[in-house]
């Protein structure tokens, strides 16, 4: 298929933008939407802007019934010299087709997938809000879009993609927050989908979230699904702990997303020079550090919060204060130097970002 220019059809109706201040997370979708549609013997067909609206679904279409359908997110933002930069949608894109081929579903072009980020952005760029702290979060999708009652891979797809005006993703926002370590619930398996950006992961995530809030806490941390003691990810996060001179965080062995944010973090602290392991993690060496006091931080880290500092940790009942419940000096760190290049604030060494050009 052609990569050339994609036919826009512009709204005639165009929703009036909402105040910088007044911002949330995922609320406000902006007035348009990028498609392109897949059928097997054809291949990935007819990329297009159209007008953000509902999508027709036929009650037996397969993803509604199977599940059968990925995603990414990602986010673009307004630097103080106006211009709107993308972080690191290269690797974005390439984890975006990683989840398509975990869920036996048809890849895309790497170069169209950037194509139609910079496209739809560079369409709705007045969505792209100015405030610090907020950015324009990207949602692309991929659905099995055949029409049957049967388990197995669809021969037909629709991917598009819709944005979002946000605020912090947490309403605390960079402040430490209370997780709860849960040996009840599962999030993953090896040789299941954990690693796969994947509809069902998110569904599965719901039970934990909700018995983690009605205890008091923000978020669930979920151990290992075989001997649930090691640490595996937050619902919506990566982990990463500071114990003694040595950041751990748990390694990429099929149960844990592939974080970009994550991925970043590990770079940049290795440039500093820091003692950094990917390996497994006990929730008890966790707690063990936490009331000996060597455990100087914890935080998480995702596209949505970025990095997000852990201020309380509980297991079986009992809670461990972090850093006094305060920000840690290198939580702090992290989030300031990859909020500066997002933003374009500070040096970007490894090109994470790219500029989009305004339609």
């Amino acid at each position: 298929m052609s990569t050339g220019e994609f036919p826009i059809t512009r709204t005639t109706t165009p929703k009036e933008k909402p105040a910088d201040d007044t911002l949330s997370f995922g609320k406000v979708l902006t007035d348009h939407m990028f498609l392109m549609n897949y059928d097997a013997g054809r291949g990935w067909h007819s990329p297009r802007i159209e007008p953000y609206g509902p999508l027709s679904l036929d009650p037996a279409t397969t993803v509604l019934h199977y599940g059968q359908a990925i995603f990414d997110g990602l986010k673009a933002f307004r630097g103080p010299d106006g211009r709107i930069r993308l972080f690191r949608a290269q690797r974005h894109a390439e984890r975006f087709n990683r989840s398509a081929g975990l869920m036996c579903m048809p890849e895309l072009p790497v170069d169209l997938i950037r194509r139609s980020f910079e496209a739809l952005v560079g369409v709705e760029h007045d969505w792209v809000p100015r405030k610090p702290g907020t950015s324009l979060y990207l949602r692309p999708t991929i659905i099995a879009t055949d029409v049957f009652l049967g388990v197995h891979p669809a021969d037909s797809y629709l991917y598009f993609l819709i944005l979002s005006p946000v605020g912090s993703y947490y309403k605390e926002g960079v402040k430490p927050v209370r997780i709860l370590a849960s040996d009840q619930h599962v999030r993953a398996v090896r040789g299941g989908t954990g690693e796969a950006k994947t509809a069902a992961n998110y569904a599965q995530s719901l039970a934990g979230q909700r018995d983690a809030a009605a205890a008091g806490y923000t978020q669930v941390l979920y151990l290992d699904g075989v001997h649930r003691k090691y640490l595996d990810e937050v619902g919506t996060m990566n982990i990463m702990v500071r114990i003694g001179d040595e950041v751990i965080t748990p390694p990429l062995a099929g149960t844990i997303l592939d974080g970009v944010t994550r991925a970043s973090a590990l770079q940049l602290m290795r440039d500093w020079g820091l003692t950094v392991s990917e390996r497994p993690i006990t929730i008890d060496e966790v707690m063990a550090a936490g009331r000996n006091g060597t455990l100087k931080e914890m935080w998480g880290t995702g596209t949505a919060a970025v990095v997000s500092p852990v201020g309380t940790l509980g297991y079986k009942g009992e809670d461990i204060l972090i850093n006094g419940g305060q920000t840690g000096e290198l939580t702090q760190k992290l989030y300031d130097t990859i909020t500066g290049i997002q933003y374009g604030r500070s040096n970007d060494p490894h090109g994470w970002t790219s500029e989009v050009a305004v339609d």
